[in-house]
């Protein structure tokens, strides 16, 4: 799983332009898909998002209207990620786009989600699949990049997830992720919250290895309010201007 299948997972069937348009914003505005990055062709994304290619090309639109992307013609032509200016980032990150009361209730939906997971998991996971476990929170307590914190910290979260042996669950957070991904990635340029979090998942998993469901439940829904919290005190700088979001662009 890669933060492009997120980001390039399928709509539900209420798709409408504007969720595309958001999808696809968010995911420029906060790096995911980065600058000179070619999008797939109107047909492809038809196909991947499960929208029609009209609502495609409108989407297309808005994103060139918003200065996002750009069309390039000829043989190697299509659509472009544009490099962002820090003013764009500021007015349209995801972030400042997202109410706090939105973004607190999101929180609370993914604490649910993902602190049940954690609790099953203690109840069923093999000794093997916490192994893998851990060496996916290695790898992302290990990583300096923000985009690679980020995926390794979305593999943990859907492997977690994968190993409550909840179909549904794993259905749930695979749909979180789609937006989460677009808010955390902020956070994991700076290297004392990627270590806190590195922290918290280190701790998770040792309850795990004790099969303490629900220590797991309460320690997970702990990592994910820490995040928030987080997410919280960025959005307010960012609303009011701070320079922490400059600064962290810069990095």
């Amino acid at each position: 799983m890669t933060a492009y299948s997120i980001v390039y997972a399928p709509l539900d069937q209420a798709t409408r332009t504007e969720q595309v348009v958001e999808r696809l914003s968010n995911a420029i505005i906060s790096g995911i898909l980065q600058a000179d990055e070619q999008l797939p062709n109107e047909n492809e994304l038809s196909r991947l998002l499960g929208v029609s290619p009209v609502t495609v090309r409108d989407a297309l639109n808005t994103l060139r209207a918003r200065q996002l992307i750009d069309t390039r013609r000829g043989r190697h032509g299509g659509s472009f990620v544009c490099q962002v200016s820090i003013e764009t980032m500021q007015k349209y990150h995801p972030l400042r786009m997202m109410a706090s009361g939105e973004l607190a209730d999101f929180s609370e939906f993914h604490c649910a989600v993902i602190g049940h997971s954690a609790r099953l998991a203690a109840q069923r996971s093999t000794p093997g699949e916490l192994k893998k476990l851990g060496q996916l929170i290695e790898n992302f307590a290990a990583a300096t990049q923000p985009d690679i914190r980020m995926q390794t910290d979305m593999r943990c979260l859907l492997t977690l997830a994968s190993q409550a042996q909840s179909a549904r669950l794993a259905n749930q957070e695979l749909e979180i992720q789609a937006e989460w991904l677009s808010l955390v990635v902020i956070l994991y340029r700076e290297d004392a919250i990627h270590s806190e979090v590195a922290s918290a998942w280190n701790t998770l998993l040792a309850a795990l290895y004790k099969g303490d469901s629900l220590a797991c439940y309460q320690l997970a829904q702990k990592m994910i309010t820490q995040i928030t919290d987080r997410l919280l005190e960025c959005k307010l700088r960012m609303d009011t201007d701070a320079p922490f979001l400059q600064g962290s662009y810069r990095k």
